[in-house]
């Protein structure tokens, strides 16, 4: 009986093998899995022809990608050497050796300077090279290159040097026993770009640095042709309180101008310009914020030997709130002309982001150039 039954499944198994086989030898046959089959075929043409085309593309843009790809590492360069990226794009040139009667005043602001470098660039580049310049702090250093007509250089001391380290760190205070590399700026930098000293020097053009006397907390201006030694004025003007010793003029201590003056305006009204030009490194609208009385006890202790020092540096924030004021109403009256940044200024005064200090060097150009036709109106009237 068993037999039987074994016979009969293996007869079923059998003939459900035959019958699968066929059915897939069937199934092969079929129109639809010729279908399949062409859809394969036609889908590996397509490819063939997509990867053919993208590899054509590739091709012929590989230039492109080349020049972009040497771009980005450009800029990555320059991130790496602590460069400003756009530092071929400052303006260049030298100014023309027109002169026009009148005073360029030049607030401080540290590396917010920046930002007056573009201006004057710009207004170098149109032939607005003012008679009289007095400057602040950075407003005296970027004066300089203004004075001598070399559109340019004190943006790229600033946009490509701001991380030498006897410009602004340790190497300038090992040697000048301040933040600010003064050796660097006058020895090193004449070197790299020599300073036009026959332009700097044109007894037609004035040059005044505002530095203040420690012993008296009074503003004292250096002119050009009757102090000493006008480069030693601009180092004491701009070297800033608790960061800096004070430098040696004629014997007596001085330091930062804008700690008496920030803004020298009424220097140049008191000399009878009929026209002046103000330049700002910060917004029109700025205003510092009153100190509390723990920066007049700071003062005092850094500055105990030179009391009238210590006074005038704790309201120094506050002679500039009044400044600011006092220079809206002028330019009100038509009095003076004024350029500030047209945007919130967000650079602090030892900014080491070098973009941001780039972005604000072509912000002064882009407001200068803003400026330039109600400028020469006002220079006209």
């Amino acid at each position: 009986m068993k037999n039987k039954m074994t016979e009969k499944i293996e007869k079923v198994k059998e003939f459900s093998a035959e019958k699968i086989s066929s059915g897939v030898e069937k199934v092969r046959d079929s129109a639809a899995t010729k279908k399949v089959t062409e859809k394969i075929e036609k889908v590996k043409e397509v490819s063939a022809e997509k990867v053919t085309s993208g590899m054509e593309k590739v091709r012929d843009s590989s230039a492109s990608k080349i020049i972009s790809a040497g771009i980005d590492a450009g800029k990555e360069k320059a991130k790496e050497l602590k460069v400003y990226s756009g530092i071929d794009n400052v303006l260049t040139g030298t100014a023309s050796d027109d002169i026009i009667d009148g005073c360029m005043v030049l607030e401080g602001g540290a590396f917010r300077g920046v930002y007056t470098a573009g201006v004057l660039d710009y207004l170098m580049q149109n032939s607005i090279n003012m008679r009289s310049t007095v400057g602040v702090s950075a407003g005296a250093m970027t004066a300089v290159g203004y004075v001598s007509g070399q559109i340019g250089r004190s943006a790229r001391t600033n946009l490509r040097y701001r991380h030498e380290s006897d410009y602004i760190g340790l190497g300038a205070i090992r040697k000048n026993d301040g933040i600010v590399g003064f050796d660097f700026l006058y020895n090193d930098l004449d070197k790299i770009e020599p300073l036009d000293k026959e332009r700097f020097f044109d007894p037609e053009r004035q040059l005044v640095a505002v530095a203040t006397n420690c012993l008296t907390g009074e503003a004292e201006y250096f002119d050009r042709d009757t102090c000493s030694d006008i480069f030693q004025a601009i180092r004491a003007s701009a070297s800033l309180p608790f960061v800096s010793k004070t430098v040696d003029i004629g014997g007596k201590p001085y330091l930062d101008g804008g700690c008496a003056c920030k803004i020298p305006y009424r220097w140049a009204m008191e000399q009878g310009h009929e026209k002046i030009i103000v330049i700002k490194t910060r917004e029109k609208s700025f205003r510092k914020p009153v100190p509390k009385s723990q920066v007049e006890k700071v003062c005092d202790v850094t500055y105990h030997n030179y009391p009238e020092f210590a006074a005038v540096l704790a309201k120094s924030d506050e002679n500039y709130n009044r400044e600011c004021d006092e220079l809206d109403e002028l330019e009100k009256e038509g009095r003076v002309f004024v350029i500030s940044p047209s945007e919130p200024v967000t650079v602090s005064r030892m900014e080491s982001d070098m973009e941001k200090l780039g972005e604000l060097y072509f912000l002064g150009v882009e407001d200068a150039k803003r400026s330039l036709e109600a400028l020469k109106e006002y220079l006209a009237k």
